[in-house]
């Protein structure tokens, strides 16, 4: 990846922190992020209710992520043209969840409708994100998948160990320095959200959204 991309990535799986932790919070215990969270959920209906949002969050992931294949392909764009429209996208479904959250208070209200269906406008910001790094740029990691980071962390880690020296040049150390930024930023961006939601309510969603707008500036 370039460095644009890098920067970009970064932002973004901070991004990623923010909505997922909010999201669950503020909306009924669903996380915006990743399904996976959302699968062990659902299947602990077997023993007790959950909200039937984190259950609708599955199809609209899946939603989410077509239609913005599909609207990838209607543009014709590529690269950072393509990134910028997606990072575009995301910005205006955060907006909406930012809006209707305060509107509706949603924090307060958190098994209501109005609470549901935002959950699924961040689900498909999200879903959009996602799209977004395997569509536009090449290579890149997960920003939500934090698993798969901290293992390619470890094992870059003993990699470079296992060869007794360290290069920035190297292709294990780049690997490591890249899973370490992924995982401090979706611990900022968790950390940040957890205050933010802790002191200003439905107010915490103003932090992804002006994080998305600095990361379509990047893409310029």
């Amino acid at each position: 990846m370039s460095g644009w991309e890098i920067r970009l990535v970064a932002l973004l799986s901070v991004i990623a922190g923010m909505v997922d932790l909010i999201g669950f919070f503020t909306l009924g215990n669903i996380f915006t992020a990743h399904i996976t969270g959302n699968l062990v959920l659902v299947s602990a209906t077997l023993l007790r209710e959950v909200n039937p949002s984190q259950a609708l969050a599955i199809p609209t992931f899946f939603i989410g992520v077509g239609a913005t294949w599909l609207l990838a392909r209607a543009s014709g764009l590529h690269g950072k043209k393509l990134a910028r429209l997606l990072l575009a996208v995301q910005f205006v479904l955060l907006a909406a969840v930012c809006v209707f959250s305060l509107v509706a208070n949603a924090s307060a209200n958190q098994r209501s409708l109005t609470a549901g269906l935002i959950a699924m406008l961040a689900v498909c910001a999200m879903a959009s994100q996602h799209a977004l790094l395997r569509l536009a740029i090449s290579n890149a990691p997960s920003t939500a998948v934090m698993t798969g980071n901290v293992t390619n962390a470890i094992l870059a880690l003993l990699d470079t160990l296992s060869q007794g020296t360290f290069s920035i040049q190297g292709a294990a150390e780049r690997r490591l320095a890249r899973s370490l930024i992924l995982l401090l930023g979706f611990f900022i961006g968790c950390f940040t959200a957890a205050l933010a939601v802790f002191w200003f309510q439905d107010w915490a969603w103003a932090l992804p959204l002006a994080l998305a707008g600095v990361a379509i500036l990047l893409a310029r």
